[in-house]
């Protein structure tokens, strides 16, 4: 792995990676037999969620947009369009969709794989908003005003 690679967050993408994997193959894979056309509906529902959640994170991103958690060079802060209303709304996005893939196939597998990219994506996302904070000064400002996750909550 070249040092770029490593001091732009590689690792945390090849986390990330990992578990999205376990969320995409588990879910056929190890597909269960649990009946609950609720839980078919709110996996259904995160997965429309997500697609439009993670469609207005990247028009909003544009050109900065990377999956490594330390910004670009040369790239401007984003806070408008859906970065108004939460700070990651990508990483809120992708672990919607992880747990509505997982409730459609209704697989523990890739439950339990989806719901440790919250945990995971938490921490990921407070290194991002360490080198954030370094970049640009005005960061500080924003992350009092705009929640990470969930607007107005967390």
């Amino acid at each position: 792995m070249s040092n770029g690679f490593l001091q732009r967050g590689g690792l945390w993408v090849l986390g990330q990676g990992a578990l999205l994997c376990v969320v995409m193959a588990g879910g056929p894979i190890w597909r269960g037999e649990w009946r609950s056309p609720t839980l078919t509906l709110l996996g259904v529902g995160l997965l429309l969620m997500s697609a439009g959640c993670g469609f207005a994170g990247t028009v909003s991103l544009g050109r900065s947009l990377t999956p490594f958690p330390k910004p670009a060079v040369g790239v401007s802060l984003v806070c408008t369009g859906v970065y108004g209303l939460m700070r990651h709304p990508l990483y809120t996005a992708v672990f919607c969709a992880a747990a509505g893939w997982a409730l459609v196939w209704r697989s523990w597998t890739a439950l339990l794989a989806a719901l440790a990219l919250g945990p995971f994506f938490d921490a990921k996302a407070r290194r991002e908003e360490r080198w954030l904070k370094q970049r640009f000064p005005e960061y500080s400002d924003y992350e009092r005003r705009v929640r990470r996750f969930i607007p107005w909550l967390y």
